[in-house]
């Protein structure tokens, strides 16, 4: 086991997540819970610089192709693009819907290689089975496409966009699913990973289609061979790992406070530590179509 370096940066994240290196060559997060967008910038004993926050959770986001400024984020029970001016379009909330007895809210979320958006959800009290994964067409559709998820995390892509590993975090298995690149189609999935301690959260795809897990509860991070052996464990100071990405050769791995009676100095923190295999910046949503400017509410 290899220990992680100490994040410098002093801030303490709620429930940090759904971290992405961009092509731009920046570095993106969440605080879920407290619904901000943040960005690593500056040296790296800064703290980190909001973008955005929203008056809802906010599980993920992924740059829009061709528009300067906007993303695509999974927020409160729906999609909706972010633009730069602090405004929000929703594509569909169709998780809030009042007559549900479970409240839901969105959760982890990417683009995949083609530019498709996908974003899981989840019951606030993890309610079996109450969760689904909806993907984003190029139209700016809104399709689900599983449900009797439970608390869905991920979905990670390989470089040829033609699998997606997606953890269902709550029953301790990762699966990984064929995937069409041209129409976004998934296949039957096979169980790639299970897991009797902790749970798969985060994950993200090296330049090897390595898959690293972040696995909450255990303060380690794991990297899978592509044939499912698992190759390495990197302890944290940090007990709930929860996202992950790839800067190259430097692996960024966020934590949370969340439901920790007593947190340590760490809990929270944001890490990085370098790594043999590097990865790729992570994919942008592209809407071939304009999306009609209804809904729009400040953020």
């Amino acid at each position: 086991m290899t220990d992680a370096l100490r994040s410098p940066r002093p801030d303490r994240l709620e429930l940090g997540e759904g971290i992405r290196w961009l092509a731009d060559g920046r570095l993106v997060l969440v605080d879920i819970l407290a619904g901000r967008l943040l960005e690593a910038t500056g040296p790296d004993d800064a703290p980190l610089r909001v973008l955005a926050e929203l008056p809802c959770p906010l599980g993920a986001v992924a740059p829009v192709a061709d528009r300067p400024g906007t993303w695509t984020a999974a927020a409160g029970t729906g999609i909706c693009l972010l633009t730069p001016g602090g405004a929000t379009t929703w594509l569909a909330r169709p998780e809030g819907d009042d007559d549900t007895p479970v409240r839901m809210r969105m959760n982890d979320a990417t683009a995949d290689p083609s530019g498709r958006f996908w974003a899981g959800s989840m019951a606030y009290d993890t309610t079996e089975g109450a969760g689904s994964l909806y993907r984003v067409g190029h139209d700016g559709d809104v399709e689900r496409v599983l449900d009797g998820l439970t608390v869905p995390n991920g979905p990670a892509f390989t470089a040829d966009g033609r699998a997606m590993y997606l953890a269902d975090s709550a029953r301790g298995v990762v699966r990984r699913y064929p995937v069409d690149p041209a129409t976004g189609s998934l296949g039957t999935p096979e169980t790639f990973a299970t897991t009797d301690e902790g749970s798969p959260d985060g994950m993200t795809v090296d330049a090897e289609d390595g898959l690293w897990v972040a696995m909450w509860g255990t303060g380690t991070v794991r990297r899978y061979r592509p044939d499912g052996v698992l190759d390495r464990v990197v302890r944290l100071s940090a007990r709930q790992p929860a996202g992950l990405c790839l800067e190259g050769d430097v692996l960024h791995i966020t934590t949370a406070r969340v439901g920790l009676a007593a947190p340590g100095p760490d809990d929270g923190a944001l890490f990085s530590l370098r790594v043999d295999v590097p990865g790729r910046p992570a994919s942008a949503c592209r809407l071939d179509t304009p999306v009609p400017a209804t809904g729009e509410e400040r953020a």
